[in-house]
């Protein structure tokens, strides 16, 4: 969403330097928030990122082998070129339904804000980067507070300048 909001601006930036232009002032009405066009150009280019990045990041051949190496299976699926295959196929599903999502997160508000007059204080990437933020400072709270809690359980130990050594065995 990040990259596609960077790549979207890139006109509206160059047309910015040449106001008075006739291809710039038709590029500010198109890429305008409230358009159809920008809308769609928009989804388009968070669905190709989501494509590439999970291609660049996620080999299913590697990830076959590495799971032939190990002795582990997909249960109903022979090793080898079967399980790629299929890491391929559920790949594929899942990050058609992941980019739809963003999507509608990422262009809702401009939707509902230009169409229905709804006020939105926040757009969909600001939201989405919000909610990811407090997700990880909740996980991390709990994580330390889980690592406070097992501090009675060390039984047998004593604490030397925040490092926990075994006495006695």
């Amino acid at each position: 969403m990040i990259f596609a909001s960077s790549v979207i601006s890139l006109p509206l930036t160059l047309a910015s330097f040449n106001q008075e232009a006739a291809w710039a002032q038709k590029m500010v009405s198109l890429m305008n928030h409230n358009s159809v066009w920008y809308m769609v150009l928009f989804s388009a280019l968070i669905i190709f990122f989501c494509y590439f990045y999970n291609s660049m990041t996620i080999n299913p051949s590697d990830l076959a082998d590495n799971m032939k190496k190990s002795g582990s299976f997909i249960p109903g699926i022979r090793p080898g070129e079967p399980t790629k295959n299929y890491i391929e196929w559920v790949m594929n599903r899942v990050t058609f339904c992941g980019p739809i999502f963003v999507c509608l997160i990422a262009v809702l508000p401009d939707f509902f804000r230009s169409y229905f007059n709804v006020d939105f204080y926040f757009g969909g990437t600001a939201l989405l980067i919000v909610v990811g933020v407090a997700l990880d400072t909740v996980g991390q709270v709990q994580a330390h507070l889980l690592a406070r809690n097992y501090e009675p359980l060390m039984k047998g130990s004593k604490r030397i300048k925040g490092r926990w050594f075994n006495v006695g065995q």
